[in-house]
């Protein structure tokens, strides 16, 4: 039987560089979504719901493109025709949304904004989907901690370029006053450079990376490359007992997540910096915005040098401790939010959310690719974002009841339960079969 080829690192880099292009749109969305949402009327309790189609495209997208792109053969390959859909569709949405304020008037705006923020999202799923399943086609158990590892490095450099974008260009001159279209002048120059980072990322992976033909694939795994599968509930009901174990690990770290993008700008604009009443449209809401996106910028620094060890550490402790302790120092980042005593403080706080942050993009996966039937890779990684998307589905719904029955309208209270979550995940990272922890590095 014939076996996958060993990729150099420059080809393991050139494979997953669309990533970086799609977490610097990722960053731009996660970093001024609810800003921009608030200066169209959003008001704070209502932002989970806006934020609800993230995870529902989610949901509906990712499984269905890796259904398709596990079936897809043509000139231009197996997974990249959607890399290069996403990217078009991805970049047209993200020169969009800050305009949506020239586009309508009114209160309209605000639902023709969200209804951008949706077609983003569903086009950033089309693009995200088949990287997962084409890291997992490429490379062998030996190489695919590593593999990736690099993938969640060029991942963390992309956002860290989304996330500091806004302050970078009001650094360099650009306005932070609320322009025509509703959004400061800074925040929409961003939005634009981040359409074609995007573009250009995608276009290295695509010019520069080879798939395996479905002859070699068949070759390699001994099956036949079509097989068939029972139905898209069967395989959910079937899906392979790891899958099923870090359902509850990615429960907790992707429901603190979507707290964390959703919250973070108010919470810290209420219980640090002391801002009441309708503060959204003020010039100091738009610094602790830029302010935010760049601490964000820094979680995703530290976790694309943290991704680069991760395979080391792996291999000295095994991949269920690594993500363990990465899951503890994003937790009590989290928690020492609640104690900040000025704003520049929150990128210190952002240091084990980086450490989550690397290792949630590269560790569940490292656990779960080896478990997968080859053939059926890209419909489970595509099952697997249900994992993802339903705790955020779940916070979007509950989100708002919990920030005004629970927290009493202070969100900085969602930010430390989005910390003790972090930290029952990686106790619940205990529970995974890891199979091939021997040859995690």
């Amino acid at each position: 039987m014939a076996t996958k080829r060993m990729l150099s690192i420059g080809q393991i880099i050139t494979m997953s560089f669309g990533f970086l292009g799609i977490q610097a749109g990722f960053a731009l969305q996660n970093g001024n979504t609810s800003r921009i949402l608030r200066s169209f009327g959003a008001d704070v309790e209502s932002l989970p719901a806006f934020w609800l189609v993230a995870p529902l495209i989610g949901m509906i997208v990712q499984p269905i493109i890796g259904y398709y792109s596990d079936k897809t053969w043509g000139w231009l390959g197996r997974r990249k025709p959607y890399f290069l859909a996403g990217a078009i569709l991805s970049s047209m949405a993200l020169m969009l949304i800050p305009n949506s304020g020239i586009l309508v008037t009114g209160a309209a705006v605000l639902w023709v904004a969200a209804g951008f923020v949706m077609i983003m999202d569903a086009s950033f799923n089309i693009a995200m989907e088949p990287f997962r399943a084409l890291v997992a086609d490429n490379l062998s158990d030996k190489q695919r901690t590593m593999g990736f590892s690099i993938q969640t490095c060029l991942i963390g450099i992309g956002a860290v370029i989304g996330s500091n974008l806004p302050k970078w260009l009001a650094e360099s001159g650009v306005s932070r006053e609320i322009g025509a279209s509703g959004v400061p002048d800074n925040v929409k120059w961003a939005f634009y450079i981040g359409a074609a980072v995007f573009m250009a990322a995608i276009l290295v992976t695509i010019f520069f990376t080879k798939e395996y033909t479905p002859k070699e694939y068949e070759a390699i795994h001994g099956i036949e490359f079509q097989e068939k599968s029972k139905g898209f509930w069967d395989d959910v009901v079937n899906m392979p007992k790891t899958m099923k174990q870090l359902g509850l690990v990615q429960f907790c770290s992707w429901f603190a997540l979507f707290t964390m993008w959703v919250f973070t700008t108010d919470a810290v604009a209420m219980h640090v910096m002391g801002m009441s009443g309708d503060y959204a449209k003020s010039i100091e809401y738009t610094r602790v915005g830029d302010e935010v996106g760049s601490s964000f910028g820094t979680y995703n620094l530290v976790s694309a040098f943290y991704a680069l060890m991760l395979p080391f550490i792996a291999a000295q402790i095994g991949r269920r401790m690594t993500h363990a302790v990465s899951l503890v120092a994003g937790g009590l980042g989290l928690i020492s939010i609640f104690f900040l005593k000025d704003l520049g403080s929150l990128h210190y706080c952002m240091i084990g959310v980086g450490m989550a942050w690397a290792s949630i993009l590269a560790m569940p996966y490292a656990m779960l690719a080896g478990s997968i039937p080859a053939a059926r890779m890209g419909m489970y990684m595509g099952i697997f974002n249900l994992f993802i998307t339903l705790p955020q589905i779940t916070n979007g719904i509950l989100g708002s009841w919990m920030v005004t029955n629970l927290y009493g309208g202070k969100p900085i209270y969602a930010i430390v339960t989005a910390g003790v979550l972090f930290i029952v995940g990686a106790l619940a990272t205990f529970i995974v079969d890891d199979k091939e922890e021997s040859v995690a590095a």
